[in-house]
């Protein structure tokens, strides 16, 4: 019996095999990698299935070996190559990828057999893999709550009205939970109602009420009213239930092996006064004109702030060239802000930036990667949104959570050196800014709460993950 005994205390049960399907798009793939981490570190079999999109700007390489490096439990699956016929170009290339990568999806399911699927919400074609195979499938929100409320009540907005949200131009979008926000801060791809964008739009927004349960990256005390609203069922079109909701967040990006540390701009910090500097970085694919630049550069030496500021090279056809300062820049500049303002080219590393002492705010093209970043460094924002989903972002941030300011002219075709310099000095000056800052830091400390162990977040994750290995 002792030998029965011992043999069987060897015998570990199988670990759960989850799936997690990423679109490649950087703002969606760095917290699907979080959450990916997050499973692992539960005991999870983790295998993280990529698209190989022919549009791969060459950034999810590098970030993808680092990723591998530092996580070898966590294996990675990348689908054939498809290709986007010529006669299939007015859906969102995301989606239509995604669609098209379904009988490859189906063909690595059938033979990995995995126990749960959790899908982007770029990914939602997958939804009809899942439901073929029959495997639980989940989606993942990298935005937040209340952009999360807005497609689960698309529908419902679509059978209010016969206009389009073009056509609707300043006129105010209501949505349960949300503040209102102008037609022309949609998204793009939802200008257009008879577009195939739009509908393929509509197909995600009911393809969320297909699934088990959605995961959001927020943190329930930073959009409460959105997510009551979502919990109680009223973002939902009549008829269907709401899944369940779990806000797991904030997920952000960590440091990865083998990833440049950008040593140039915190050394330079080490040298700054603590919460004196002002931070500008408008993402990867944030470009402005070269007008727009010098507008920036005037305002930032008109407001006599210090400054670290991420420039890119005006919008071509060639993303990897790097800025000539010497032409972008005003003539002299670079030497007048000598010492109070540093110019980087193309990167910097966001995070440890943010985190650091010296930057005392943010102007931000409200991506919600870099949203949730400055929130967790207590970093109040100046929002100057400039595609996707935000300019919704930024109305949310100023007008519901209270956490930054908008910079003028953001939606009009320049937004003037004179603004830059007034909120820049509003924001580091003025009473205002430092209220503004007092409620970013007593946020900052409900985020880091959330993820520490009983958090609202960590513990959400945690009962999920024990519901699923008991099933």
């Amino acid at each position: 019996m002792d030998g029965v005994t011992a043999n069987t205390t060897t015998i570990s049960p199988r670990k759960l095999r989850v799936m997690l399907y990423s679109s490649p798009l950087m703002g969606h793939l760095v917290p699907m990698i979080e959450l990916a981490k997050l499973f692992a570190a539960r005991g999870l079999a983790i295998t993280v299935v990529l698209m190989d999109p022919p549009y791969d700007t060459g950034a999810t390489g590098p970030f993808l070996t680092g990723v591998s490096a530092a996580n070898p439990s966590i294996s990675f699956h990348r689908l054939p190559q498809v290709k986007l016929p010529e006669s299939d170009d007015s859906v969102m290339p995301a989606l239509a990828f995604a669609r098209l990568s379904n009988p490859h999806l189906h063909d690595f399911l059938a033979g990995a057999s995995p126990d749960f699927l959790v899908v982007d919400f770029f990914c939602s074609a997958a939804m009809d893999v899942a439901a073929e195979l029959d495997i639980p499938a989940y989606f993942f929100s990298t935005s937040g709550a209340q952009i999360l409320a807005f497609f689960m009540h698309l529908t419902v907005l679509h059978g209010k009205s016969t206009r389009s949200f073009r056509e609707m131009g300043e006129e105010l979008v209501h949505v349960p939970g949300i503040t209102p926000f102008p037609a022309t801060h949609s998204i793009q791809p939802l200008m257009d109602r008879d577009g195939a964008s739009y509908q393929a739009l509509l197909n995600v927004s009911l393809n969320l009420f297909r699934s088990q349960g959605i995961f959001i990256n927020t943190f329930r005390s930073l959009e409460p009213r959105a997510m009551d609203t979502i919990l109680a069922g009223h973002s939902a079109p009549a008829g269907l239930s709401t899944p369940p909701v779990y806000c797991i967040g904030p997920l952000v990006k960590s440091e990865e092996v083998g990833v440049k540390r950008g040593d140039e701009c915190l050394v330079w910090l080490d040298t700054q006064p603590k919460a004196s500097v002002v931070f500008l970085c408008f993402g990867s694919l944030g470009r402005f004109s070269a007008e727009q630049t010098r507008e920036v550069a005037t305002g930032l030496e008109a407001s006599g702030q210090r400054f670290l500021w991420v420039v890119r090279s005006p919008p071509s056809d060639d993303t990897t060239t790097e800025p000539d300062l010497d032409v972008l820049l005003p003539k002299g500049f670079l030497d007048r802000t000598k010492g109070r303002g540093l110019v980087v080219k193309s990167w910097a590393p966001q995070g440890d930036v943010l985190a650091h002492h010296a930057v005392g705010s943010f102007v931000t093209h409200c991506g919600w990667n870099s949203v949730l970043e400055s929130t967790m460094a207590g970093v109040p924002m100046l929002a100057w949104p400039l595609y996707a989903e935000q300019k919704m972002n930024a109305v949310f941030l100023e007008k519901e959570m209270e956490l930054a300011v908008m910079m003028e002219g953001y939606d009009k075709e320049m937004v003037e050196a004179k603004e830059i310099a007034k909120k820049i000095r509003w924001m580091m000056d003025s009473e205002g800014g430092r209220v503004l800052r007092e409620r970013t830091l007593a946020v900052m400390r409900q985020a880091n709460e959330a993820l520490l162990e009983g958090g609202e977040s960590e513990a959400t994750l945690t009962v999920l993950v024990d519901v699923w290995v008991k099933a």
